[in-house]
């Protein structure tokens, strides 16, 4: 018999979710304070030393923001786990009858629906309730070491760019190159996000673009406010 393996996007949604954001943040917030900085008219070694202490922060931020977060959903996960478990170990006839329902409720007729019911009880019945009861699947259940560590890992190869232009250029130039690096690398980025997720790729490459432009002229407009009222 031949298998044919077969790789569903959806398997990914843990990582690239933080991979993603981490690198779009990391470019949009570190890029967006340079050209404040810049736009206030300070000297390059502030400019370089608020980039670098941006990449630093923003990727520990990143990290502990991920960790907490899927943390917090890994522990509601878990407390499911166990209160099905426990609903299984009291009434497991009774839970039979609760997964029928659920599978006449998506077309199955009664004597299809409990005769699944019950070889799926007998098979695994824990998995098959937090399957189809919960929604709780193997391929998206949450791993929060590894979304924290995705998520600082991209804010810093996002955040290094800008960080490399403060450190090449001065002045005017600088302002410039910062903005259009980073105003190249938000559509690829948000392109190749769209790809390896399966979605449209101008849809998501536009939309990164739009909202790093605007976090970027709003910064270097307050910039130029501060720096100039100084």
């Amino acid at each position: 018999m031949i298998r044919h393996g077969e790789r569903h996007l959806v398997q990914r949604i843990g990582w690239l979710r933080a991979s993603v954001l981490g690198a779009n943040d990391g470019i949009v917030s570190t890029a967006s304070l340079i050209v404040g900085v810049a736009a206030a008219a300070q000297s390059q070694n502030a400019i370089l030393l608020t980039g670098i202490a941006g990449l630093v922060a923003g990727a520990m931020s990143m990290a502990a923001g991920e960790y907490v977060s899927v943390s917090s959903q890994a522990d509601t996960e878990a407390a499911d786990r166990a209160r099905e478990a426990a609903e299984l170990e009291e009434d497991p006839k009774a839970e039979t009858h609760e997964l029928a329902a659920i599978y006449r409720q998506r077309g199955l007729d009664r004597a299809l629906a409990t005769q699944v019911a019950e070889q799926l009880m007998a098979h695994d019945a824990l998995g098959a309730h937090l399957r189809d009861e919960l929604g709780i699947h193997e391929t998206m259940v949450a791993r929060p070491v590894q979304a924290a560590l995705a998520s600082a890992a991209s804010f810093a190869v996002g955040a290094i760019l800008p960080v490399l232009m403060a450190f090449l250029f001065r002045g005017t130039a600088l302002i410039g190159a910062v903005v259009v690096a980073t105003l190249v690398l938000l559509p690829v980025l948000g392109g190749i996000g769209a790809r390896i997720g399966g979605a449209n790729i101008w849809k998501g490459a536009i939309r990164v673009l739009f909202w790093g432009a605007l976090a970027m002229a709003v910064t270097a407009g307050i910039g130029h406010l501060f720096g100039a009222n100084i």
